[in-house]
């Protein structure tokens, strides 16, 4: 290719690579997942066209973006190519240092991660050592003719020819070869080192480490055992063995020394190393040592090495299956949650993304549905969890002491103020306060918390200077605040500042799939708590707390099962008969035409068409939803799980608009 070419084809990259930035910069997404591994790219290139120094401010710029998304393959990727450049650029020291956190923070790489720290490794140790480059080169050329990735393979002997060059260089200058007269580069490949030399002390070590790392993979495994072997001297024959299930045996690789007697397939000192399977072939390494007792000694050591790292494997191995057969507990476990349908599932993970900012919460449900759990978990999630938390339920406490009770007072403040009182806020400092049933709270009390909610600061009764208190609120209601705002009995302003982030906990009907979780859930609770060991629920038994309508929620399943626990013997089956008469009643058969109807509920006859039938309950889900809503069509398709265009569509279709 010539040199116009060649140039031509670096310009029009370079006009991509611009164009691809200016998409990019458009989008104000910079720490996209797209955009952090575009910058993969871009260094590779600053590296390529001899613009290091850029190239390592891109990568050092776009490490702590990269740990902020928690992308740990792209954050070893980028770390690696980073110290890379820093090599690049002198500063090798630094370089090995950022190697080292790479690689020490993924105890199990895939096998590219492998080799792409085996090839910065050599670029690293190049002008130092470049016997143990030649060492790392081999090895990521190694793990990438086993994945198959030619490409990578093609660059690592680019990579190496680089580094032998500069390698020359620098042991040119090193010894004032360089007189003024130009380098005479040779062109053909780096320089490998020749089977029988010793390896210091250093190499030796890194060459263990990577058995250790490659024990999961017996062909690589395989051949980096036998050049580490071949490079000890120790050997005068090796061969790597893979066994079929059909019995069947494939020579993989060999080895053998110059001037060695021919191989015989059996010897009394032959030495056979099992390596582990692969694709139902098991691999195995047939040795021939040197008849010489330091060399049988160097082939035991490197012997036992593998075992411990085939043991290590193993060792992983059982370690991923009891993970799954016994796996760590789901996030909602780790929160104190007993969840299962996807509406409770999705509140999880909006507890969890709103945990760590301090911004308020308001959690909306009906009486029972377990609000304060929520505020608890909110709470645990965030920083705050070893700080308290402090409930208060703005209906337990006479309204004309609210302000006292929260906000605090100086001593003398009003009659019977005999102490200070630093009040409920300053008590939860550097925790949360969780209020509940805020629905209650007097309106003469409402512009202090919201003057608090704005500013951070309480002015206790009796002070005349604000104090700043940090301290994150979570307020609960069963009621309609909305509607309470219209009627005048809730300060709308405050009610804003509440609902930041809103919440709504849907009652214990509405997710009826989570009623036998729950139901094991209290049967172990209270019978630990009533040492009544070895309960069981029988299945009848589950099928009418299933269909019953829990006006209570949780809280109302949790007394029905603390009171047939407390009832039962140890070791009893929970019958039907261990119900309260009113759950128990639930399930009585009655005639359809007999039975008074839910607002909820409805008959429908099966002996009809199907699309008449659809008809006929679409109708009555829009007209029950749109009254719900008061009208609001937004709402009302929100409801029903449509969108506006949607429901605007069903409405015409069906005359209802």
């Amino acid at each position: 290719m010539s040199i116009q070419t060649s140039q031509g084809l670096i310009d029009e990259a370079e006009e991509q690579g611009s164009a691809i930035r200016q998409i990019l910069d458009g989008t104000g997404t910079p720490d996209s997942y797209y955009g952090l591994w575009h910058l993969l790219t871009r260094v590779k290139w600053l590296y390529r066209t001899g613009q290091a120094d850029a190239g390592v401010a891109v990568a050092m710029d776009a490490i702590p973006r990269i740990e902020r998304m928690a992308d740990r393959n792209l954050l070893e990727r980028m770390q690696l190519l980073a110290a890379e450049g820093l090599g690049l650029i002198g500063r090798t020291s630094e370089g090995a240092r950022l190697m080292a956190t790479a690689v020490t923070a993924n105890p199990d790489p895939p096998l590219e991660m492998m080799a792409e720290a085996s090839r910065v490794a050599g670029r690293l140790t190049a002008d130092d050592d470049p016997a143990a480059a030649a060492s790392h080169f081999d090895r990521a050329t190694r793990i990438l003719h086993r994945v198959g990735n030619l490409t990578a393979c093609a660059e690592i002997e680019r990579d190496a020819r680089e580094a032998s060059e500069r390698a020359a260089v620098f042991s040119a200058m090193s010894t004032g070869a360089l007189d003024g007269s130009p380098l005479m580069v040779r062109d053909d490949p780096p320089p490998r080192l020749d089977r029988g030399h010793r390896l210091p002390a250093a190499a030796y070590a890194e060459r263990i480490a990577a058995l250790i790392d490659l024990a999961a993979h017996p062909p690589l495994l395989a051949a980096e055992a036998l050049s580490l072997i071949a490079d000890t001297d120790t050997a005068l024959h090796i061969r790597i063995i893979a066994a079929g299930p059909a019995g069947d045996v494939e020579q993989r690789e060999s080895f053998a020394v110059q001037g060695a007697p021919a191989w015989r397939d059996e010897h009394a000192d032959m030495v056979s190393i099992p390596l582990g399977s692969h694709r139902d072939r098991a691999f195995s390494m047939l040795i021939l040592p040197r008849p010489t007792a330091p060399a049988r000694a160097t082939l035991l050591a490197v012997e036992r090495l593998l075992q411990v790292a085939l043991a290590l494997t193993r060792a992983r191995h059982q370690e991923r299956e009891q993970t799954a057969l016994w796996p760590e507990p789901s996030p909602e476990q780790q929160l104190g949650l007993v969840c299962a349908s996807e509406r409770m599932l999705e509140l999880v993970k909006s507890v969890r993304r709103v945990a760590p900012s301090n911004v308020t919460v308001l959690i909306t449900g009906e009486t029972g549905v377990g609000k304060e759990l929520f505020a608890r978990a909110l709470h645990q999630a965030s920083a705050r969890h070893d700080h308290t938390f402090l409930p208060f339920n703005c209906n337990t406490v006479p309204r004309d002491i609210v302000d006292s009770m929260l906000f605090g007072y100086r001593r003398g403040a009003f009659t019977g103020a005999q102490d200070d009182s630093p009040g409920l806020i300053r008590a939860a400092a550097g925790g949360t306060l969780f209020l509940d049933e805020i629905g209650e709270m007097s309106l003469e009390a409402q512009p202090k918390l919201l003057r608090f909610l704005e500013s951070g600061e309480v002015l206790p009764l009796g002070e005349t200077r604000p104090q700043f208190v940090d301290v994150r609120v979570v307020a609960a209601t069963n009621a309609n605040l909305e509607q309470l705002v219209a009627d005048g009995k809730f300060r709308e302003d405050l009610y804003y500042r509440l609902s930041v982030i809103p919440l709504h906990v849907p009652p214990l009907r509405e997710r009826r799939e989570e009623i036998p979780l729950l139901v094991d859930h209290f049967v172990d609770k209270f019978s630990h708590e009533l040492q009544k060991p070895m309960l069981r629920v029988e299945e009848e038994t589950l099928e009418y707390l299933v269909l019953f309508r829990w006006p209570g929620n949780v809280r109302q399943l949790a007394n029905e099962i603390r009171r047939m626990v407390a009832l039962a013997e140890a070791g009893a089956v929970l019958m039907p008969e261990h119900l309260s008469p009113m759950i128990a009643a639930s399930r009585r058969t009655v005639p359809a035409s007999q039975r008074t109807l839910e607002p909820t509920e409805m008959v429908m006859r099966l002996d009809q068409p199907m699309a008449a039938a659809t008809e006929h309950l679409e109708r009555a889900l829009i007209q029950r939803a749109l009254k719900m809503c008061g009208g609001k069509v937004d709402d009302a398709a929100k409801t029903l799980g449509l969108s506006r265009k949607g429901l605007y569509l069903k409405r015409q279709r069906l005359g209802l608009a």
